[in-house]
């Protein structure tokens, strides 16, 4: 703005609006922070993929809570084992969101990290359509992607080998937060998720919403396992779910399409 005066004439004010930001400048840290890929609709989306995950986590992570309980010393009973191998796990996965999403909130702001920002939101939302296929029973592409963390699990692994037999309550949790850690494609899906929010109590928060969606397969492995797993592996069931998972993906890639190019 410029302020220009003549003699015998009133002040006349001259503004110059500033330039529309070119389309191209629209990224994905819009979506991450504001606009599809943030508030209840993500964390509910997590939520279902963590839930719908089901069959995949009794499978993958049943077997190994049933073994650890037969292990146990008859000082410490079986519920407490089951509460606090889960209240370990959710606190890695907590803790997986966190430190993910302090990584991006240092770098995804920077204009020289937006490749960055948006490869990441298409990774996330392209694994996401194989989770969402797989869930479905239609592809099994999703599960190939577990053999990515197989280094950091041989790291831990040693350190699981101490703390077995589970000789004490401590002991359980300790176990927990290992087992948080084991290779998993549906965490690496929604650990995509939390390194592209750009907050760590984003990400933790996003991490927690798939925790949660987990829990409840996985505490009802006594009674009410062959139940829930016979429902999980329902093929209606699943292709519903799977479908609205892939659905989902598709419709965050094409508006990410639109609003880049």
């Amino acid at each position: 703005m410029r302020l220009g005066k003549q003699r015998g004439q009133s002040i006349t004010l001259f503004y110059k609006m500033p330039p529309r930001p070119p389309h191209y400048c629209y990224n994905a840290l819009t979506f991450f922070r504001h606009g599809t890929m943030s508030g209840d609709i993500t964390l509910l989306t997590l939520f279902l993929i963590g839930f719908f995950g089901g069959g995949h986590c009794v499978g993958m992570c049943g077997g190994l809570s049933s073994a650890f309980a037969l292990q146990l010393p008859p000082h410490i009973k079986r519920f407490w084992l089951i509460v606090l191998l889960n209240a370990g796990r959710i606190s890695s996965y907590i803790t997986i969101g966190v430190l993910l999403g302090l990584l991006g909130q240092i770098g995804i702001s920077l204009d020289q990290t937006r490749w960055l920002q948006n490869g990441l939101f298409v990774a996330a939302n392209v694994l996401l359509l194989f989770l969402g296929l797989y869930l479905a029973g239609l592809s099994t592409l999703a599960t190939k992607v577990e053999s990515l963390g197989r280094p950091v699990w041989r790291r831990l692994n040693p350190l699981l080998g101490r703390l077995l037999p589970i000789q004490s309550v401590p002991a359980c949790f300790g176990v927990g937060l290992l087992w948080g850690w084991l290779p998993c494609g549906l965490v690496y899906s929604a650990s995509l998720y939390a390194l592209g929010s750009g907050s760590a109590a984003q990400g933790g928060l996003y991490m927690l919403a798939f925790a949660l969606g987990t829990l409840p397969n996985l505490l009802a492995m006594g009674f009410f396992a062959g139940q829930l797993k016979g429902f999980l592996q329902h093929r209606s069931i699943r292709l519903a779910a799977g479908l609205l998972v892939a659905g989902w993906a598709l419709w965050q890639l094409l508006q990410f399409v639109r609003h880049t190019f």
